[in-house]
């Protein structure tokens, strides 16, 4: 029978080992999976690559993360704003490595491991510090920069709800980065607000299928 609920947050995030690529789902804090990172950090992984829209804002979450050293590198969109202090104080002392990648190419780069894609060309980026070192290319008089897919060896992501398959739906905006992020990761991680019986979940509702996604855990969960 298959069953990929975890009995807790902590069996959930079991065997994410040090230097792995982590993908955290969540723009700001909408559809950050808190819950897991806390379980993250008190499972004591160290030296991680943690790729997400921005770099955490407050002290919680992806922040508490940070501050707490676990950060090796992280790759993101929007690393600046008036609550990153975590971030910024980190990569002033040189203390986390930082890689800029627009959102648009951020969320392709993603797309792109989950499809087995092997890179793409994007004018996003061209002719600026952010394309030094990547290949170039004209295509139909334009100028496009070579981007590589992003994968992953685990993915944190937030869903409304989902069933012991792996099925998931989300709620609004706190979609954004999770259906992708579970297709780019070996092991992808899903923190729900609730979990229903199978076929309770419209088929026609269901985002991310249970194909992608291999531990399912209750929010709140002991």
């Amino acid at each position: 029978m298959i069953n990929k609920l975890s009995p807790s947050l902590e069996a959930a995030v079991a065997g994410v080992h040090d230097g792995a690529t982590v993908l955290i789902g969540g723009f700001g804090t909408a559809g950050q999976p808190a819950e897991l990172i806390d379980a993250l950090i008190a499972q004591g992984a160290r030296d991680l690559t943690i790729v997400n829209n921005n770099a955490g804002n407050g002290e919680t979450g992806l922040a508490a993360l940070l501050r707490a050293r676990r950060v090796r590198k992280i790759i993101c969109s929007f690393p600046r704003q008036a609550d990153s202090q975590v971030f910024d104080a980190l990569y002033r002392a040189g203390e986390v490595e930082l890689e800029l990648t627009p959102q648009g190419n951020l969320a392709e780069r993603i797309r792109a491991a989950g499809a087995g894609i092997g890179g793409f060309f994007t004018p996003t980026g061209y002719g600026t510090r952010l394309a030094e070192g990547k290949e170039t290319r004209v295509i139909d008089g334009k100028h496009y920069v070579f981007e590589t897919p992003i994968h992953a060896d685990f993915a944190l992501i937030k869903a409304h709800r989902g069933d012991r398959w792996g099925n998931l739906t989300y709620r609004k905006t706190a979609r954004n980065f999770g259906p992708i992020m579970a297709m780019a990761a070996r092991c992808a991680i899903a923190q729900v607000n609730e979990v229903v019986e199978l076929g309770q979940l419209d088929p026609e509702a269901i985002v991310t299928p249970g194909i992608f996604v291999q531990r399912v855990v209750l929010q709140g969960a002991a």
